[in-house]
């Protein structure tokens, strides 16, 4: 029997074969020369992704207790059983979800008003447009502790200006605040620290958007007759629908995330926890990486379904 279907050709054959592979190889067809350039990006996100995450994965149906010295033990579902029991965890999924809600539309808000602004047709806008990226660019955990100065109860600039606002406006009685003292006067000091902080990377991401408008349609509707907020409703707010949901869907995965602007923060201590500090907290603190593995994988599902959202209405969009 031979050995190759080019055997019996004798070796010309098998030369043209070799000519015809390298030709290939030399000038590849549209699907390879595709899969040529997509294969690096593959391996990357298999190295970086996926193996991380199948790990984590694994790990959530073990017993990992570090501290007990025990080898480690298979235990099926019990992490996911004991987190569903936990209090503590519904409590810090509760945080993530209401400094999700709060603050992902407040940055949207004032994103959007930001990137209005920078946009405007003045001089030295572009002096605007680089104040934008100085939030974006401290780190989280030093804007925790700005703001935690900030809403200080004696040396505070927040209480200090409602201070003076009670002074001209006595009628309102308004009287400073002791900020970290409760839950709910905590959340709220987390929550403005965190617009603040993201909202100007949302403006980064429409402003490119409203680059992409084109003037003629404005121009269009003035000679219509079209007022400014016309204009806004009709014209710009539709064509930045795209550059808005790739905004919410990294602004909310960050937002499921937080960490270090709470983690900053003085206060309640344990009423405040998110969920990412109550991962932080079993795995460093405590040790237990099987439970900390099974949190994170809690996390990892609410950000996959809250992506899934997004991209739906976008199909839908689309459609």
């Amino acid at each position: 029997m031979p050995k190759s279907r080019f055997a019996w050709q004798g070796p010309c054959a098998r030369i043209v074969h070799k000519r015809r592979l390298i030709d290939r190889f030399l000038d590849p067809s549209e699907t390879h020369l595709g899969w040529a350039l997509v294969l690096p990006a593959i391996v990357l996100i298999l190295i970086i992704v996926a193996y991380p995450v199948t790990n984590l994965i694994v790990n959530s149906f073990y017993d990992i207790r570090l501290s007990r010295g025990l080898p480690v033990r298979f235990i099926g579902l019990e992490n996911y059983v004991a987190a569903l029991n936990d209090p503590m965890f519904w409590r810090a999924l509760k945080n993530t979800l209401v400094i999700t809600l709060v603050t992902v539309p407040g940055a949207l808000m004032v994103g959007l008003g930001l990137a209005m602004l920078a946009n405007l047709p003045f001089k030295r806008r572009g002096l605007i447009r680089l104040a934008l990226l100085l939030p974006w660019a401290l780190p989280l955990a030093f804007v925790g502790l700005i703001f935690a100065w900030f809403f200080h109860s004696e040396y505070g600039i927040v209480n200090d200006f409602i201070r003076r606002i009670a002074l001209l406006l006595p009628s309102l009685n308004l009287k400073p605040q002791v900020w970290f003292n409760s839950p709910s006067q905590t959340m709220v000091a987390i929550c403005v620290a965190t617009i603040w902080k993201t909202s100007s990377f949302m403006a980064l991401i429409i402003l490119a958007g409203l680059q992409t408008v084109p003037a003629s349609l404005y121009e269009a509707a003035e000679v219509d007759g079209a007022s400014k907020w016309t204009q806004f409703m009709e014209i710009t707010l539709p064509l930045l629908v795209p550059s808005i949901l790739v905004a919410l869907i990294f602004r909310t995965l960050t937002a499921i995330q937080s960490f270090e602007i709470p983690f900053s923060m003085p206060g309640p201590g344990e009423e405040l926890q998110t969920l990412a500090m109550y991962i932080q907290l079993n795995t460093v603190d405590y040790l237990d990486l099987g439970y900390g593995s099974a949190l994170a994988v809690f996390m990892f599902a609410l950000s996959m379904a809250t992506t899934f959202v997004y991209l739906r209405y976008v199909r839908g969009e689309k459609a």
